[in-house]
């Protein structure tokens, strides 16, 4: 009979982690998970694909700035894999917090791995890296308004303190993986999102508030640059990935994307229309408003302080 296998999510209740925790149950997997903080209303993602009360999924609270804690917790269940979906995910937040943003997800990093060699196990480690790394880089061949294709050879630059704190974190990956011969990978991960996404993401902003105009709210869709370019994935699709990445005999680091770059605006247009809006642009700039042709009303505007100090290159994966 197979021993079954254990796995620690680090970042439990987040969009990525219920989707890893789905996918790792579905293939009878012991699964611990752990957040700061495991309140009831912290949970709502795991209700949502009906794991809250699954007796394969093991809840508690951790720190990882709290190296006691993290090393009790490993010796305590000597998982097969461990991975590390914690942190800030939004890189508009770093700008406000970026003290915050660095010592969670870099010092976290590095107490983490650290916690792995002083427990004596040797588990498969996943670190969730961000396409946010790449940045922006002069050196780069002319974008177009399609953005520009990167791999993971390509160089790093990045333009937000979330981005320089995911640097450090990768670079780390790396070199214990060299310096240690841990089977550690950083997964590069661009844009994905769900149902399961904050209500504070663009993707999810967007549908909610359009949403609410079409149920009768008369409050208008503000956002920032609809003109930039990601590439945007399923959350879900990214996850099933993240456990391949830890059945490779060799860890590597891989960029998971899609390949397709979609803008802001195509995003807000794509909506309008599933919802039977008549969306007609005018302005330009900061001065676009999105009108509904068969209403006159108003529906989306932008407020430039929803602008980033700083924004990266328009890349693809």
């Amino acid at each position: 009979m197979t021993k079954q296998k254990t796995a620690i999510i680090i970042g439990i209740t987040g969009q990525d982690g219920a989707y890893l925790a789905q996918v790792l149950c579905a293939k009878n997997y012991r699964v611990i998970g752990v957040a700061r903080r495991i309140a009831s209303y912290e949970l709502w993602r795991l209700q949502a694909l009906g794991l809250a009360d699954s007796d394969d999924i093991t809840l508690g609270e951790l720190d990882i700035m709290d190296f006691p804690a993290t090393l009790r917790l490993l010796r305590e269940h000597k998982p097969d894999e461990i991975y590390n979906l914690g942190g800030v995910s939004s890189v508009a937040s770093s700008f406000a917090q970026p003290l915050v943003v660095s010592e969670m997800i870099g010092l976290g990093t590095l107490r983490l791995l650290e916690a792995i060699l002083a427990s004596g196990l040797r588990p498969c480690y996943y670190q969730a890296s961000s396409s946010e790394m790449f940045g922006h880089n002069d050196t780069r061949p002319t974008l177009n308004v399609n953005g520009q294709t990167v791999n993971e050879q390509s160089d790093f630059a990045p333009v937000s303190p979330y981005g320089t704190a995911k640097l450090y974190a990768h670079w780390l990956i790396t070199n214990y993986r060299e310096a240690h011969n841990l089977h550690a990978s950083s997964a590069i991960l661009f844009n994905h999102e769900s149902p399961l996404r904050d209500v504070n993401f663009v993707s999810r902003k967007i549908i909610h508030g359009l949403v609410a105009l079409s149920s009768g709210s008369q409050e208008v869709l503000t956002l920032g640059n609809i003109d930039n370019v990601r590439d945007w994935g399923f959350a879900g699709d990214y996850m099933q990935a993240a456990w391949a990445m830890l059945q490779a005999e060799t860890a590597d680091d891989y960029i998971i994307a899609t390949g397709k770059p979609h803008s802001v605006r195509s995003i807000v247009e794509h909506a309008a229309a599933a919802l039977d809006f008549d969306l007609a642009w005018e302005g330009e700039g900061a001065n676009t408003t999105g009108i509904d042709k068969k209403s006159g009303r108003l529906l989306v505007a932008i407020d430039t302080r929803f602008y980033r100090p700083t924004e990266p290159d328009p890349l693809i994966g």
